[in-house]
């Protein structure tokens, strides 16, 4: 691989850049055939595999059966198990509610392993719940929602593969709603545009989520971690994001309070505003990421001050000044910054202020930012044409 061109910078912890170079593909899923990728074992933590030796990627295995997607996210999604241990459930009918829809198996309590046998558009009344232990599993059909989203709502163990989400409509409405509460959710290979509040939003004690795989386009505010500076009890948040494309989407990829966040072999190109955006006592570790501003040649880490609610007891007894404004911390290690991207980092305040992910899953597979991953997250992230698994029960 060729790497003389001078327009990429590659930060390492400490923000200062390096020059290397960069072959570019564009467009998302054209005709053209992706190169064979090797899906391998997991490196270690942080361990960056020789390029030379083939691009290795995560859940190489997880289509081998039906439930072989349960329990292995990476990340802190880790232990996510869907409906692993319940009965196969049939969507039927393109129909907003009744016998056979989506809704009616999200509704059900008990653990579902739910799939689909039928393909089109499912136009959606209002939020469809999602309760505990479900696995909603689009693989081998074409599935769209659209007029309203998901909800995960007091619930866990929750597994979301393989959708298309694309015109919501409404105030507050997201794509994927996750709050309050909720744990052990695991959202993977899904398409998601064009709703109007958030593709992905992650709040109200929400914790333990990985988002993998996604393809993310058209739309404003992307993905919103933490709900705003007066729940600070959002520091129990952690997110892992990994191997998703963020197309043209405008900021909020993502913007972060409180929570802890892992952000690893992304693509975010062509923002609007920013890339990612650190705000009240937030922690971002951002790892082998391609940025690319292109021509509004905006900023990729963006630091929003936000007045911390924790902080008014304490200075109103000190009768100080109570409006007290934090923001939040990230740490840039081996991402790529295109062209001429501005990072935007600032200084860390103390080596110990971002976590290390080691601190809590022992091994995830990164990649250094080459061309053959950046090929990859263009071409095949989002929803794919994958062959349900052979061994479904026939009844």
């Amino acid at each position: 691989m060729s790497v003389t061109d001078p327009s990429i910078k590659v930060f390492e912890q400490s923000g200062m850049g390096n020059h290397h170079g960069r072959h570019s593909f564009s467009g998302h899923r054209k005709n053209n055939h992706p190169p064979p990728y090797n899906y391998g074992p997991n490196p270690a933590p942080t361990t960056i595999v020789n390029p030379n030796m083939g691009l290795r990627l995560p859940y190489g295995h997880v289509d081998s059966s039906l439930r072989a997607l349960a329990g292995k996210a990476e990340g802190f999604g880790r232990f996510a198990v869907g409906g692993l241990n319940g009965a196969v459930y049939r969507v039927t009918t393109l129909a907003d509610d009744g016998p056979g829809s989506l809704r009616d198996g999200c509704r059900k309590k008990e653990p579902l392993w739910i799939i689909f046998e039928v393909s089109g558009t499912i136009e959606l009344s209002s939020y469809c719940s999602v309760s505990s232990y479900k696995t909603v599993d689009g693989r081998g059909q074409r599935v769209k929602l659209t007029g309203k989203g998901l909800r995960l709502k007091d619930c866990e163990h929750v597994i979301i593969c393989n959708l298309l989400f694309e015109g919501g409509r409404g105030h507050d409405v997201d794509g994927i709603q996750i709050k309050p509460n909720s744990k052990h959710i695991w959202i993977d290979r899904c398409s998601l545009s064009d709703y109007d509040d958030g593709l992905i939003d992650i709040t109200r004690q929400s914790t333990d989520i990985t988002v993998s795989r996604c393809y993310f386009t058209n739309h404003d505010k992307t993905m919103l971690i933490g709900a705003d500076p007066s729940h600070t009890d959002d520091r129990c948040i952690r997110v892992t994001i990994h191997h998703c494309f963020f197309d043209g989407t405008r900021q909020r990829q993502p913007r972060v309070r409180f929570g802890k966040v892992h952000l690893y072999n992304n693509y975010t190109r062509n923002w609007g505003i920013y890339a990612v955006c650190a705000s009240v006592e937030s922690q971002v570790y951002s790892q082998c990421n391609f940025y690319e501003a292109g021509q509004q040649n905006k900023v990729a880490f963006k630091y929003y001050t936000e007045k911390d609610a924790n902080f008014d007891i304490l200075y109103t007894i000190l009768a100080a000044d109570k409006n007290v404004e934090c923001t939040g911390c990230i740490r840039s290690e081996g991402d790529i910054f295109i062209g001429r991207t501005p990072p935007g980092l600032t200084p860390l305040p103390s080596e110990t202020c971002v976590f290390h992910p080691s601190e809590f899953y022992d091994s995830w597979t990164v990649e250094p930012p080459t061309d053959e991953l950046k090929h990859f997250l263009q071409h095949c992230t989002g929803w794919q044409g994958t062959a349900r698994p052979a061994d479904l029960p026939t009844s």
